[in-house]
């Protein structure tokens, strides 16, 4: 086993193009490291419906650019073998180690394959290529990103003419072009021949961004922006000035890309302590709302004044928030969401007469919705453009949050004392005019991936009858599908006034619980108590799952 581990080693240490990496490789062989030696190459990183997403470093289980122009050689040959092998592809990158390797990487293979290549002018947000490869007529796009994954990862996100992230069929078609490859040197990779991008492109995104707002509406609350060690800064202070609203305080610690994310432990708005810079800043300037994107800019974290201390919104919220002002602006399609974020939107759709859908995790499932005028997820993704961008976008949904707070900022009574309505006001309408849905999740990172397969099949075999004292009156296993949703390895538990998923992370290692719970509310006044029971109830749900699952 040692001597074929070595032989597999030395063979991709022949071929690696990476110094750095193959440095890294030769002394793990002159140490002997087997255990490190295996972890690399004990298989490959496998390409699915997320693209690849890994640790950096050399082997075939980590991301690199020798595993990178494989990945664009198998997506070349895809969309050749697609009839497309004369199409554009568009390249994007963000900030983190390496990515401007891999960027580069990309356009060589794709140019040596025939194709046009064309790479956006610097490190920008993963919506404007995804917003890129519409306004191009690009037959495909890629993303180097590993969004919110710490800073030792890297990721490779692949996109087709659409504008949206590919799903089943084309992710296991791309794997098999990949897997057919046999050495780096047959992938011609020529040194130029693709294009660098201008400006236009941003700016083309930027004259769109506008269009999400509604003319002549309110722009006066004041923010704080924190771009999280991430690539949104720029471009979210530039669509914020076109619009006209207040300049963001930025948070100073945070405003600059750095791959290493020095203050943070993991760059995510939803992970513990990731805010608390922002909240500092926010109490130093009192603005009417904190608002931050994950270091690739597609998702919107939104935060509030709570009493004295600062808020984060849930994802839940802020997506009910956006649907709500969506709909009082007459806005016609669609309304869609994952299966794992809250109820409340079907509510605001049905009582609006609009079209909702549930998918799949994920926008590439999100992005297909036909008619799609608005999708959400609950990890802070929101699509409020989607004839400009079929994705997630942060840049729009921070500027659709602003004009909401803006508009409910200036609809107190003029002179009186109370002043204007906040985000917060809006929450407690919603609840009372369709009942409190109140989430919240469970969440498990593990080291050993069998945890997490242990968990599902304990689940599986031993349904749990009762959580949190409420009766489980239906037991969905995903991975059958249903009449509306294509398989997907999940669990979904319906209770009498509650909901419950569980399903492992596509991105990380990590076992995630969605849970929900809906209670009647008479009226404003009977909010505390409906929240305090709410937050009892998933308190409960949360612990009798945990010893359900064995976590």
């Amino acid at each position: 086993m040692h001597d074929e581990l070595i032989a597999r080693a030395k063979a991709w240490l022949a071929e690696d193009p990476d110094a750095e990496t193959r440095e890294e490789l030769a002394e793990l062989l002159a140490a002997g490291d087997h255990e490190e030696l295996a972890a690399r190459f004990g298989g490959t990183l496998q390409f699915g419906t997320a693209g690849l997403r890994g640790e950096l470093g050399a082997g075939p289980m980590r991301m690199n650019r020798s595993v990178v122009i494989r990945a664009a050689a198998g997506l070349a040959a895809y969309l050749k073998a697609k009839g497309q092998g004369e199409g554009l592809v568009v390249i994007g990158y963000d900030a983190r180690h390496k990515s401007a390797d891999f960027a580069r990487d990309t356009a060589a293979v794709m140019t040596g394959a025939g194709l046009k290549a064309a790479v956006l002018p610097r490190p920008l947000p993963t919506p404007v290529l995804a917003f890129a490869i519409r306004h191009l007529g690009a037959v495909a796009g890629v993303e180097v990103t590993a969004s919110h994954n710490p800073p030792q990862d890297n990721g490779y996100k692949v996109y087709l003419g659409d504008g949206s992230q590919i799903v089943p069929p084309a992710d296991a078609e791309i794997a098999a072009e990949i897997d057919a490859l046999t050495t780096l040197d047959a992938i011609p990779r020529p040194d130029s021949g693709w294009e660098t991008l201008d400006d236009s492109v941003l700016d083309a995104y930027l004259t769109r961004t506008d269009t999400v707002l509604a003319p002549g509406s309110p722009r006066t609350a004041r923010t704080v922006y924190t771009a999280m060690h991430g690539v949104g800064k720029d471009v979210l202070l530039a669509a914020f000035a076109r619009a006209g609203f207040p300049e963001p305080v930025l948070v100073p610690e945070q405003a600059e890309p750095d791959p290493d994310f020095p203050t943070v432990a993991f760059p995510n708005p939803e992970e513990p302590g990731a805010m608390d810079l922002a909240f500092a800043t926010a109490r130093a300037s009192d603005p009417d709302l904190v608002i931050a994107n994950d270091p690739d800019a597609d998702r919107c974290a939104v935060a509030v004044k709570d009493g004295e201390s600062w808020r984060m919104l849930r994802g839940d919220e802020v997506g009910a928030l956006l649907a709500a002002h969506l709909v009082g602006r007459g806005a016609q399609g669609t309304f869609a969401e994952s299966i794992v974020s809250s109820s409340l939107l079907g509510r605001i759709a049905e009582k609006a007469g609009l079209p909702y859908e549930e998918t799949l995790t994920g926008f590439k499932w999100i992005a297909r919705v036909e008619g799609l005028r608005y999708g959400y997820e609950e990890a802070l993704g929101y699509c409020v453009d989607p004839e400009g961008v079929r994705d997630k976008d942060g840049i729009t949904a921070a500027l659709l949050i602003t004009e909401l707070a803006s508009v409910l900022k200036e609809s107190g009574t003029p002179g009186s004392a109370e002043g204007g309505r906040t985000l917060l006001d809006l929450l407690d309408d919603l609840a009372v005019e369709h009942r409190l849905h109140a989430t919240d999740q469970l969440s498990v990172r593990v080291e050993d991936l069998s945890v997490i397969a242990n968990a599902m099949r304990r689940l599986r075999e031993q349904s749990p009858a009762r959580l949190a004292g409420l009766a489980v009156t239906r037991c969905e296993d995903l991975s059958a599908g249903t009449d509306k949703l294509p398989p997907t390895d999940g669990l979904r538990y319906t209770l009498d006034g509650a909901r419950v998923i569980v399903r492992p992370s596509g991105t990380e290692p990590k076992l995630k619980c969605y849970l929900e719970v809906v209670l009647p509310v008479a009226s404003h006044a009977d909010l505390p108590a409906a929240r305090a029971r709410a937050t009892e109830l998933l308190a409960a749900v949360k612990r009798d799952l945990s010893a359900a699952a064995g976590i």
